[in-house]
């Protein structure tokens, strides 16, 4: 296969923030993996980005020619195959979607694509549209992964005596520490990955996948559909989510069918609701249309995007969208759209400064011995000028 570009959908990337304020669409963890390191395990080869102008940098493109491929496109099997005979004067369609196209070293307007032939896929193909088809699509994601991810290869040797297992399906890499836990991957598989930490009395049920660095803490229940992502601490409860990667939610609480940035963290006894008292349909905020849509779920959480936090006891309201650099705390429940670098709860919000922002971000940093460097603080200044408009009471100060 061609070197991969993977190209933000103006419409799909919209559509996915906050999550696509601090990264391209290529870059969302679903599954074990990033959308992007799917691709480059495929491939063989490594994958680069067309997005915003200012992720660029962050994201860099390589040079040469390249297959342009949707970054929202989940591989499958037959997408693979339609990818492989794909041809340089052609473009795949579905419907008036663009799946992939050959674009030049230095070419950035993917419309030309309309006027090669045009080849339609006849299945629909799995695109990632919607902040909420991140968890609803995790598990099968898992599955897919996990099969990739192992094939030909052999697990770690579970030595704890005290650990029960159940199913096949648990793969554990080099330097994970399980001590007197349950590990159910009858319902779907297990993935712990390296240097890992599974404390004493947790409980796991597959799907679920633990990424390089993370600990599932004591007497942690964990429900399955669950991607913990790289350095994160987890435990409570939870169900069908996505840690991104650099996030905790290391106490007590309950928190189901969310998706959580990075460098988030959940104070104690944070609670998220993810079904209505009326079993009606969840609404959540969409940025493209500046007001709440239907998720067409009954079960919708939490969307936090990176560096978002919130105190103790915090209770999130079912379809809660939180934007980036948000400190949330207080008693009640807040708004079910919080804008980024908000500061405040249900007794109202504030603006979170930038200083004291960039203040608190360092600090983050520095406890896992890394820094915030300038890169991310000119990028984190640009998405604290674009969301200006929805902090609304900075218009009547």
């Amino acid at each position: 296969m061609e070197q991969l570009l993977l190209f933000d959908d103006p419409s799909i990337r919209g559509a996915l923030l906050p999550f696509t304020f601090t990264r391209p669409v290529g870059d969302i963890r679903v599954g074990i993996l990033k959308i992007s390191e799917k691709w480059e395990l495929i491939s063989g080869k490594p994958v680069s980005f067309l997005t915003q102008d200012y992720l660029q940098d962050r994201f860099p493109r390589n040079k040469g020619v390249h297959l342009a491929v949707n970054a929202s496109l989940l591989p499958t099997g037959e997408t693979i195959l339609f990818l492989k005979k794909l041809k340089k004067d052609q473009s795949l369609y579905h419907g008036k979607t663009l799946i992939a196209t050959y674009i030049g070293e230095t070419e950035k307007n993917l419309s030309k694509a309309s006027s090669k032939e045009i080849v339609q896929i006849p299945k629909e193909p799995q695109l990632l549209q919607n902040p909420w088809d991140i968890f609803s699509l995790n598990g099968e994601e898992i599955i897919s992964d996990f099969e990739r991810i192992t094939a030909g290869r052999k697990s770690q040797t579970l030595t704890d005596p005290y650990t029960q297992t159940y199913g096949q399906d648990i793969f554990i890499e080099e330097g994970a520490v399980i001590k007197a836990a349950v590990l159910n991957a009858e319902n779907g598989p297990i993935y712990i990955g390296k240097n890992t930490e599974i404390q004493e009395g947790a409980l796991i049920r597959g799907p679920f996948a633990l990424c390089e660095g993370s600990t599932v803490n004591m007497g942690a229940k964990m429900r399955g559909d669950i991607t913990v992502g790289p350095q994160s601490k987890v435990g409570g409860e939870i169900s069908n989510s996505v840690f991104f990667g650099y996030s905790n939610k290391g106490h007590d609480g309950f928190l189901g069918n969310s998706v959580i940035g990075e460098w988030c963290n959940l104070g104690a006894d944070t609670n998220t609701s993810n079904l209505k008292n009326n079993y009606a349909p969840v609404k959540l905020w969409s940025y493209v249309k500046g007001g709440f849509v239907s998720t067409g779920l009954q079960f919708c959480g939490l969307m936090m995007g990176d560096h978002s936090k919130c105190g103790i006891n915090t209770m999130f309201n079912t379809g809660t969208v939180v934007g980036v650099g948000a400190n949330i705390f207080g008693d009640g429940f807040p708004r079910n759209f919080i804008p980024s670098f908000a500061w405040g709860g249900a007794a109202g919000f504030s603006t979170f400064q930038f200083p004291k922002f960039e203040e608190t971000a360092k600090v983050v940093l520095s406890r896992r011995k890394m820094e915030w460097s300038q890169s991310e603080s000119e990028l984190y200044k640009k998405i604290f000028e674009l969301t200006k408009n929805y902090r609304i009471w900075e218009k009547h100060a």
